[in-house]
Protein backbone atom coordinates (compact mmCIF):
# COMPACT_ATOMS: atom_id res chain seq x y z
CA UNK A 1 0.00 0.00 0.00
CA UNK A 2 2.95 2.33 0.90
CA UNK A 3 4.63 1.70 -2.21
CA UNK A 4 1.43 2.63 -4.27
CA UNK A 5 1.55 5.74 -2.75
CA UNK A 6 4.58 6.50 -2.85
CA UNK A 7 4.94 5.76 -6.42
CA UNK A 8 1.51 7.58 -7.24
CA UNK A 9 3.50 10.63 -5.51
CA UNK A 10 6.98 10.27 -6.54
CA UNK A 11 5.81 9.73 -10.20
CA UNK A 12 2.40 10.94 -11.19
CA UNK A 13 2.22 14.06 -8.55
CA UNK A 14 5.53 15.34 -8.09
CA UNK A 15 6.77 14.17 -11.72
CA UNK A 16 10.31 12.36 -11.13
CA UNK A 17 11.70 10.10 -13.12
CA UNK A 18 14.85 7.23 -12.26
CA UNK A 19 17.49 6.52 -14.23
CA UNK A 20 20.88 4.42 -14.21
CA UNK A 21 21.55 1.45 -12.05
CA UNK A 22 18.88 -0.45 -10.75
CA UNK A 23 20.11 -3.73 -9.46
CA UNK A 24 19.92 -3.05 -6.06
CA UNK A 25 19.87 -6.80 -5.25
CA UNK A 26 23.50 -7.29 -6.45
CA UNK A 27 24.44 -4.62 -3.88
CA UNK A 28 23.57 -5.50 -0.24
CA UNK A 29 25.88 -2.87 1.61
CA UNK A 30 27.07 0.23 -0.07
CA UNK A 31 27.68 3.87 0.91
CA UNK A 32 25.26 5.81 -1.28
CA UNK A 33 25.80 9.68 -2.04
CA UNK A 34 22.95 12.23 -2.78
CA UNK A 35 24.31 15.48 -4.60
CA UNK A 36 23.44 18.36 -4.29
CA UNK A 37 21.92 18.31 -0.66
CA UNK A 38 20.15 21.76 -1.41
CA UNK A 39 17.06 21.07 0.47
CA UNK A 40 15.07 19.76 3.17
CA UNK A 41 13.03 18.86 0.12
CA UNK A 42 15.84 16.39 -0.42
CA UNK A 43 14.56 14.32 2.48
CA UNK A 44 11.33 13.28 1.61
CA UNK A 45 12.68 12.72 -2.12
CA UNK A 46 14.55 10.31 -0.99
CA UNK A 47 12.53 8.57 1.47
CA UNK A 48 10.20 8.24 -1.58
CA UNK A 49 12.50 7.31 -3.87
CA UNK A 50 13.53 4.27 -1.20
CA UNK A 51 10.19 3.57 -1.39
CA UNK A 52 9.61 3.23 -5.16
CA UNK A 53 12.45 1.30 -5.51
CA UNK A 54 11.76 -1.40 -3.06
CA UNK A 55 15.00 -0.95 -1.15
CA UNK A 56 16.27 -0.82 2.30
CA UNK A 57 18.40 2.74 2.80
CA UNK A 58 20.05 3.83 6.10
CA UNK A 59 21.36 6.40 7.79
CA UNK A 60 23.23 6.73 11.15
CA UNK A 61 22.90 9.27 14.08
CA UNK A 62 24.56 9.41 17.17
CA UNK A 63 23.12 7.20 19.37
CA UNK A 64 21.52 9.78 22.07
CA UNK A 65 19.53 10.40 19.23
CA UNK A 66 17.76 7.00 19.62
CA UNK A 67 16.45 7.67 22.67
CA UNK A 68 13.19 6.30 24.02
CA UNK A 69 10.81 9.24 22.71
CA UNK A 70 12.45 9.27 19.12
CA UNK A 71 14.39 5.92 18.94
CA UNK A 72 11.83 4.30 17.15
CA UNK A 73 10.93 6.73 14.53
CA UNK A 74 14.46 7.00 13.70
CA UNK A 75 14.80 3.07 13.80
CA UNK A 76 11.56 2.37 11.60
CA UNK A 77 13.12 5.12 8.83
CA UNK A 78 16.11 3.11 8.61
CA UNK A 79 18.11 4.67 11.16
CA UNK A 80 21.37 3.12 13.05
CA UNK A 81 22.83 4.34 16.62
CA UNK A 82 26.67 4.97 16.12
CA UNK A 83 28.66 4.55 19.71
CA UNK A 84 32.04 4.77 19.44
CA UNK A 85 33.96 2.09 21.59
CA UNK A 86 36.41 4.15 23.92
CA UNK A 87 39.30 5.36 21.23
CA UNK A 88 37.55 4.53 18.39
CA UNK A 89 37.33 7.10 15.43
CA UNK A 90 33.89 7.86 13.86
CA UNK A 91 34.78 6.26 10.11
CA UNK A 92 35.44 2.69 12.10
CA UNK A 93 32.46 2.40 14.42
CA UNK A 94 30.40 2.96 11.37
CA UNK A 95 32.19 0.55 9.09
CA UNK A 96 31.69 -1.88 12.29
CA UNK A 97 27.63 -1.13 11.42
CA UNK A 98 28.07 -2.71 7.60
CA UNK A 99 30.18 -5.79 9.76
CA UNK A 100 27.15 -6.55 11.59
CA UNK A 101 24.43 -6.39 9.28
CA UNK A 102 23.34 -8.27 6.45
CA UNK A 103 22.02 -5.48 4.38
CA UNK A 104 23.34 -1.99 5.37
CA UNK A 105 23.37 0.96 2.68
CA UNK A 106 24.32 4.16 4.02
CA UNK A 107 22.51 7.28 2.27
CA UNK A 108 24.48 10.51 3.44
CA UNK A 109 25.44 13.99 1.63
CA UNK A 110 28.69 14.14 1.59
CA UNK A 111 28.40 18.37 1.47
CA UNK A 112 27.71 17.71 5.18
CA UNK A 113 25.27 20.59 4.42
CA UNK A 114 22.69 22.52 2.68
CA UNK A 115 24.58 25.04 1.79
CA UNK A 116 27.13 25.64 -1.22
CA UNK A 117 30.83 23.91 -0.44
CA UNK A 118 33.69 23.91 -2.72
CA UNK A 119 34.84 20.66 -1.53
CA UNK A 120 32.64 17.64 -0.20
CA UNK A 121 33.56 16.43 3.34
CA UNK A 122 36.14 12.79 3.08
CA UNK A 123 34.37 10.67 5.70
CA UNK A 124 32.06 8.77 3.35
CA UNK A 125 34.92 7.64 1.10
CA UNK A 126 36.97 6.11 3.51
CA UNK A 127 34.32 4.58 5.41
CA UNK A 128 33.58 2.75 2.08
CA UNK A 129 37.61 1.44 1.91
CA UNK A 130 37.44 0.26 5.00
CA UNK A 131 33.96 -0.90 5.24
CA UNK A 132 35.10 -2.82 1.35
CA UNK A 133 31.51 -1.80 0.11
CA UNK A 134 31.15 0.39 -3.21
CA UNK A 135 30.01 4.24 -2.94
CA UNK A 136 26.73 4.57 -5.71
CA UNK A 137 25.96 8.11 -6.52
CA UNK A 138 22.89 9.52 -7.45
CA UNK A 139 21.78 12.65 -8.15
CA UNK A 140 19.28 14.78 -6.80
CA UNK A 141 18.39 16.87 -10.19
CA UNK A 142 15.89 19.31 -9.48
CA UNK A 143 16.25 21.14 -13.11
CA UNK A 144 15.29 17.50 -14.55
CA UNK A 145 13.04 15.58 -11.44
CA UNK A 146 15.49 12.57 -12.27
CA UNK A 147 17.68 10.46 -9.42
CA UNK A 148 20.27 9.06 -11.84
CA UNK A 149 22.41 6.23 -10.09
CA UNK A 150 25.64 5.50 -11.02
CA UNK A 151 26.81 1.74 -11.04
CA UNK A 152 29.09 0.57 -8.28
CA UNK A 153 32.13 2.43 -7.52
CA UNK A 154 34.89 0.96 -5.54
CA UNK A 155 37.44 3.21 -3.97
CA UNK A 156 40.99 2.71 -5.14
CA UNK A 157 44.17 3.75 -3.66
CA UNK A 158 44.14 6.99 -5.62
CA UNK A 159 41.69 9.37 -3.18
CA UNK A 160 41.87 12.38 -5.70
CA UNK A 161 41.32 10.30 -8.63
CA UNK A 162 38.60 8.61 -7.00
CA UNK A 163 36.86 12.39 -6.28
CA UNK A 164 37.73 13.13 -9.82
CA UNK A 165 35.42 10.75 -11.32
CA UNK A 166 32.83 10.56 -8.69
CA UNK A 167 32.31 14.40 -9.37
CA UNK A 168 32.04 14.47 -12.38
CA UNK A 169 29.28 12.07 -12.36
CA UNK A 170 27.11 15.14 -10.83
CA UNK A 171 28.27 17.86 -13.08
CA UNK A 172 25.74 19.88 -14.55
CA UNK A 173 23.10 18.67 -12.03
CA UNK A 174 21.00 21.38 -10.57
CA UNK A 175 19.34 21.10 -6.88
CA UNK A 176 16.30 22.16 -5.53
CA UNK A 177 18.02 25.65 -4.76
CA UNK A 178 20.46 25.65 -7.84
CA UNK A 179 22.89 28.39 -5.97
CA UNK A 180 23.77 25.94 -3.61
CA UNK A 181 24.26 23.48 -6.48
Amino acid sequence: MFKALSKLIYFKVLGWKTAGFSDFDKVKKAVIIAVPHTSWHDFYIGVLLRSVLGIEANFVGKKSLFNPITGWLFRAMGGSPVERKKNEKQVDAIARLFEEKDTFRMAIAPEGTRKKVTHWKTGFYYIAKKANVPILMFTLDFENKVNRFSDPFYPTDDAESDFKCMTSFFEGVKGKVPEYS
